[in-house]
């Protein structure tokens, strides 16, 4: 099944806020966040939990796309986000009750993260010097939702594909590592 972004989910914008040094809530921004949109740094509760932070408080299984700025990304909160609360910077996409059960919310980071679908959103970004990707793009985003077993198959090879190219940076720096030391021990018994 192929659908409009806008068909599976509601897509709304995060909020703009001053943090404060004491607070309850995490303000989740795309500096905590690495490259493939990996939380790297989850930040210390820094915004008050009140009426407009409580309104905006993410679930477990959201998604977060940042829309503004040259790194565009989507990636999906869980559990270990705790109360929090996505900065302006974010667009958050929250799964339709009846997509609940058709669609995986990893793979629909998948989905959008694929560079096809970066591609599409990039291409209706606005704005020179900061560019933004508008809600109306991210909506008419469209979406291959292919059966459950499948989703978790892509996610599973995925996943493998990401481990693989974690393990050859890994033997990389080792083969740099041991060959300067190799280069330095000739140095030395000259």
């Amino acid at each position: 099944m192929k659908t409009s972004l806008k068909h599976i989910a509601t897509i709304s914008t995060g909020i703009y806020a001053k943090p404060d040094p004491i607070g309850q809530v995490k303000y989740l921004q795309v500096n905590h966040f690495n490259d493939a949109g990996k939380v790297f740094q989850l930040p210390f509760p820094e915004l008050e939990l009140n009426d407009k932070t409580s309104k905006h408080l993410l679930k477990e299984g959201d998604v977060l796309f940042a829309a503004k700025g040259s790194r565009n990304f989507a990636t999906q909160v869980t559990s270990r986000f705790g109360l929090a609360v996505a900065s302006s910077t974010f667009f958050v996409v929250r799964l339709s009750t009846h997509a609940m059960n058709q669609v995986i919310p990893e793979f629909l980071v998948w989905s959008i993260n694929h560079p096809n679908n970066l591609n599409f959103l990039k291409g209706g970004a606005s704005g020179t010097s900061v560019p933004s990707i508008p809600k109306s793009v991210l909506e008419d985003l469209e979406i291959f939702i292919p059966p459950l077993h499948a989703q978790e198959l892509i996610l599973q090879i995925h996943d493998l594909r990401q481990q693989e190219k974690e393990l050859k940076t890994k033997i990389e720096s080792l083969k740099e590592k041991q060959i300067q030391q190799s280069l330095l021990n000739a140095l030395i018994q000259e």
